[in-house]
C-alpha cells in the first residue's frame, strides 16, 4: 500500500492501531520455558550476574542490564574493561542524556575509575574510545574525524555495541556521524545470518515427543479359557472313544476315514480362522475410513476441540493433486475422527498444548495425503484380502470333515449304539463351545498382535518424522539475535522518515517508538524475556522544531519489509492530552488526544494467554515495556501534552545545566 500523508481531520475520530485486539487472549502466545538466558539463579555470583546483564543488554532490555551490572560491579567489586565498557552501555543504552538520573550519570563518567578499566585488549580500546565519545558530546566545535578514526578502527563487537546504544543519548554533529554508521550497520545486519529462513522457528514451541494409542489387549476372560480347555478335554476324550471302538473291531477303512476327518477338520479350522479375520479386520478399518461421517463433537475451546481444529485445517490445507477439496474432506471424514480420537486419548493426560503436537497432526496428515495420492490409502483392502487358498482349505476340510464323521459314526454305532449317542452327545455341544471359545481367543490374539505391529511402525514413522522436525528447528534464533534484527527495522523504518521529511538526526529535538502486536501472527519469548512477534505495528514519533511527524507501518518480521504506511503532521499545541491505562492483567493501554478529537488509539502491550506459573505477569511486562523502550516514548509524549513546545526549550536548558555541573569523563581517568 503505498504512503499517504494525512492531517488531523476537523470532526473528532479515533484511529486504533488496535483493530484486531478481539484476538488478544484467543491466541496463547508461546513461551519457551526451557530457555534461562535471562534468569538470574538464586545466590548468583557477581559474575554470573554480570553476564546475564551482558546477555539483557544484548537482548535490547538495558533497563534489567543496568540493574544487574550496577549489582555486579558496585556490589560485587567486578572489575576490568570488558565489565566496564558493558556497564557504560547499560548506563546510556535507550536513553537520553536528559532522561538519566544524576546518579547514574555520575556512575557513567567514573566507570572507568571503579572498574580499573586498563590494559591493551579490544575491551579497553572500546572503553577509552566509549570515554572520548562521551566527552567530544559535551563539545560540539572539537574535531571529530581523529576519534570517528579511531572508532571505525574498533573491532566487532565493539564497534557495533557502540553504534547500537548509544545513538539516543548523544546529539549535534557526532550524532549524525554515528547515525550514518549506525544505519550501515543496520543495513548489512537486517537480513543476515539467514533471518527469513529463521525467524518463524522463533515461534514454535518446543515439539512433544510422539505417541501413539496402545493397542487394547486381548478381551479374554476367565470364563473363555474355561469354556475352551473343559470343551476341548470333552472333545478329545470323545474323539479317542470313537477311535478305540474302531481300532478294537479292527475297522481300518472306518479308521482311516475318521482320521482324515479330523486332519479336514484341523484343515477347515485354520483356514476358517484366517478367513474370518481377514473379514473382521477389513470390517474395523472400513468402519475407520468411512466417508461421510459425523464426528462426534468436543466440548468447545477444550483440548479435544483445538485438536479437532488442527486436523480440519490441516487437511483443509494439504489437498492431494488433482483431487477437490470437497471430495477430499468428506472421503476421509472417517479419518480425521479415528486421528482426532487417538491424539486427544495419548495427549489429553500429559497437559500438552496443542501447539507442541501441531508437528505430528501435519505429520499425519501429510502421511494421508502421500498414500491418496499414491494410491495405497485404501491398500488395506487388498491386503486382508483373504487369499484362495485359505478358502479352499477351507471348504476341502469342511468337505473330509462332515462326510468323515458322519461314515465314521455309522461304524461305529453299529459296533456299540449306547455308548456311541452318549459320546454324540456330548461331543457335539463340546465342539460347539470349543470351536466358539477358540475362534475368540485367536481372533483377540490376532487382533493384539495386528494392532500392536500396525502402531509400531506408525511410531517408528513419527519418530522419525519427530528427529526430521527437531533438525529442521536445530537453528531456532535466540533472543538475542531476534533483538538485534529488530533494532535493524527500527533503525531502517526511521531512515525511510529522515528522507521523506528531509531530516536530519542532529535535527530532531527527539524521537521515540511504540511497538505492538499485529494480527495475524504469532508471538513468542523466553522465560524472562519479553514477546517477540511475527507481525508489529510500529509507530514513529519524531519531534522537530516545527511539531510532530508520525508514521505508522506494519512490520513483516521474518522478511523486514514495511507495510500500510501511514503519515500524520501535527503542530505541538494540537495536542490536547497523552494518557496511559495499565490494567491488573497489565494491558497497556495508549492514547494520544489532539485539540480538534482525533484520538489516537494503540495497545501497547496486550496480555498473552499462556504464562509461567513461576513467573509473574508484572515481570513480563515490565521486561516487554523494557526491550520496546516505552518509558522513553511515554517520557517525550507526556512531556509534550503537558508543556507544549516549552518542554523543548526547558529540555535543552536542563540538558546544558546538567553538562556543565556533571563531572568531566576524563576526570575519572
Amino acid at each position: 500500500m503505498t504512503a499517504q500523508d494525512t492531517t488531523a481531520a476537523p470532526n473528532g475520530t479515533t484511529t486504533n492501531y488496535a483493530g484486531d485486539s478481539a484476538y488478544v487472549g484467543v491466541q496463547a502466545g508461546v513461551v519457551h520455558g526451557d530457555v534461562y538466558v535471562y534468569e538470574t539463579p538464586a545466590g548468583a555470583s557477581p559474575a554470573e550476574m554480570f553476564e546475564i546483564g551482558v546477555r539483557l543488554l544484548t537482548g535490547g532490555i538495558p533497563g534489567k542490564a543496568r540493574e544487574l551490572i550496577g549489582r555486579a560491579v558496585m556490589d560485587g567489586g567486578l572489575t576490568g574493561s570488558r565489565v566496564c565498557f558493558h556497564w557504560q552501555l547499560a548506563l546510556v543504552s535507550g536513553r537520553t542524556r536528559h532522561e538519566m538520573p544524576q546518579e547514574h550519570l555520575t556512575m557513567l563518567h567514573r566507570a572507568p575509575g571503579t572498574c580499573n578499566a586498563t590494559g591493551d585488549d579490544a575491551w579497553a580500546d572500546g572503553v577509552r574510545t566509549l570515554c572520548r565519545l562521551l566527552e567530544s558530546a559535551q563539545q560540539p566545535d572539537e574535531d571529530l574525524r581523529p576519534l570517528l578514526k579511531d572508532l571505525d578502527g574498533l573491532a566487532d563487537p565493539q564497534r557495533s555495541m557502540i553504534l547500537r546504544h548509544l545513538q539516543l543519548f548523544l546529539d549535534g554533529p557526532l550524532e549524525n556521524q554515528m547515525w550514518r554508521r549506525a544505519l550501515d550497520s543496520a543495513q548489512q545486519k537486517q537480513m543476515a545470518n539467514g533471518r527469513a529462513d529463521r525467524v518463524w522457528k522463533f515461534f514454535e514451541p518446543k515439539p512433544a515427543r510422539p505417541r501413539v494409542r496402545e493397542p487394547r489387549p486381548p478381551d479374554l476372560t476367565t470364563g473363555t479359557w474355561v469354556q475352551a480347555l473343559v470343551s476341548t478335554a470333552v472333545l478329545t476324550a470323545a474323539a479317542i472313544h470313537i477311535a478305540y471302538l474302531l481300532v478294537r473291531e479292527l475297522q481300518a477303512v472306518a479308521l482311516l476315514a475318521y482320521l482324515l476327518s479330523v486332519g479336514g477338520g484341523y484343515c477347515a479350522a485354520r483356514g476358517g480362522v484366517e478367513w474370518r479375520f481377514r473379514i473382521e479386520r477389513r470390517r474395523v478399518k472400513d468402519a475407520q475410513y468411512a466417508p461421510w461421517t459425523r464426528p462426534r463433537s468436543a466440548p468447545s475451546g477444550g483440548f479435544a476441540d483445538k485438536v479437532s481444529r488442527r486436523l480440519d485445517h490441516y487437511f483443509a490445507r494439504y489437498v492431494p493433486r488433482d483431487t477437490s477439496r470437497s471430495v477430499w474432506l468428506a472421503e476421509t471424514a472417517g479419518i480425521r475422527r479415528c486421528l482426532r480420537d487417538e491424539i486427544v486419548d495419548v495427549y489429553r493426560e500429559q497437559r500438552t498444548g496443542v501447539e507442541r503436537i501441531s508437528w505430528l497432526i501435519r505429520y499425519r496428515v501429510s502421511d494421508v495425503r502421500t498414500r491418496w495420492e499414491n494410491g495405497t490409502l485404501w491398500n488395506y483392502r487388498q491386503e486382508l484380502a483373504t487369499p484362495p487358498a485359505s478358502m479352499l482349505l477351507t471348504v476341502l476340510g469342511l468337505a473330509l470333515l462332515v462326510p468323515g464323521v458322519t461314515w465314521t459314526l455309522e461304524v461305529a454305532v453299529r459296533i456299540d449304539p449306547l455308548s456311541v449317542v452318549r459320546t454324540a452327545a456330548l461331543a457335539l455341544p463340546a465342539g460347539v463351545i470349543a470351536a466358539h471359545a477358540w475362534l475368540r481367543i485367536v481372533l483377540e490374539r490376532r487382533r493384539y498382535a495386528a494392532d500392536l505391529a500396525e502402531n509400531t511402525q506408525t511410531l517408528k514413522a513419527c519418530e522419525a518424522a519427530f528427529k526430521r522436525w527437531k533438525a529442521k528447528l536445530a537453528d531456532k534464533p535466540d533472543d538475542r539475535q531476534m533483538a538485534t534484527w529488530l533494532d535493524c527495522d527500527r533503525k531502517m523504518l526511521l531512515d525511510e522518515a529522515l528522507r521523506h521529511y528531509r531530516l536530519t538526526m542532529s535535527g530532531l529535538i527527539s524521537h521515540a517508538f511504540i511497538e505492538t502486536r499485529a494480527f495475524p501472527g504469532r508471538s513468542a519469548r523466553v522465560r524472562k524475556g519479553p514477546w517477540r512477534y511475527e507481525r508489529y505495528k510500529l509507530l514513529l514519533f519524531l519531534l522537530t522544531t516545527d511539531g510532530v511527524r508520525q508514521l505508522n507501518a506494519e512490520l513483516d518480521f521474518a522478511k523486514g519489509t514495511f507495510h500500510d504506511r501511514h503519515r500524520t503532521n501535527y503542530r505541538y499545541e494540537a495536542v490536547a492530552a497523552v494518557r496511559v491505562r495499565q490494567t491488573d492483567d497489565d494491558e497497556h493501554d495508549f492514547r494520544l488526544t489532539l485539540v480538534n478529537g482525533e484520538e489516537i488509539h494503540v495497545e501497547a502491550m496486550a496480555p498473552e494467554a499462556e504464562k509461567l506459573q513461576d513467573e509473574p505477569s508484572s515481570v513480563v511486562s515490565e521486561v516487554t515495556q523494557d526491550a520496546a523502550n516505552l518509558r522513553h516514548t511515554l517520557t517525550v509524549m507526556e512531556g509534550i501534552a503537558a508543556e507544549g513546545k516549552r518542554w523543548i526549550v526547558r529540555e535543552r536548558q536542563r540538558l546544558g545545566d546538567r553538562t556543565e555541573s556533571g563531572p568531566h569523563p576524563a576526570e575519572s581517568k
